[in-house]
């Protein structure tokens, strides 16, 4: 066997076993609590208005952003974006959809730390956290220093 039949045999395994770890993540706690609030959510309607809403805010927003600041229009925009953003957070079903994306992100992000550090160390593994810790702000550990 040569090499390279070697390194296909060997790829094909890690792909099979990283199917199977897919599966095992779509049929975990995480993603059930996912599923279910994302559903109550997605079928509340007076959240999906709420959400409409929110876009607009947010497109308004963002038409602001070019100019920055000096909009005349910048805080008053951002303040309604906020608004929104708050008057969301009283309905139960976004709270805990937000708990449970938060719970699902932490898992895979947890996950990807475990397979890019068996490979090595020096391994940067991307973070949805916008407060990075330790490392050159990539979610990964450094060995610059």
């Amino acid at each position: 066997m040569s090499v390279a039949e070697m390194n296909t045999v060997d790829m094909t395994e890690v792909l099979t076993y990283a199917y199977e770890l897919g599966d095992m993540i779509n049929q975990s706690a995480e993603v059930a609590d996912y599923l279910y609030w994302k559903s109550r959510v997605n079928g509340n309607p007076d959240i999906q208005s709420m959400v409409r809403r929110l876009q607009a805010k947010k497109e308004l927003f963002e038409e602001t952003q070019r100019f920055g600041h000096f909009h005349p229009n910048y805080h008053a925009a951002k303040d309604e974006v906020a608004a929104v953003e708050k008057d969301l957070e009283q309905f139960e079903e976004v709270v805990r959809f937000k708990q449970a994306e938060n719970a699902l992100d932490d898992m895979l992000h947890t996950m990807s730390e475990t397979i890019a550090f068996a490979v090595s160390d020096s391994i940067k593994v991307p973070s949805n956290d916008p407060n990075p810790k330790g490392g050159c702000g990539s979610g990964g550990k450094c060995s610059c220093g």
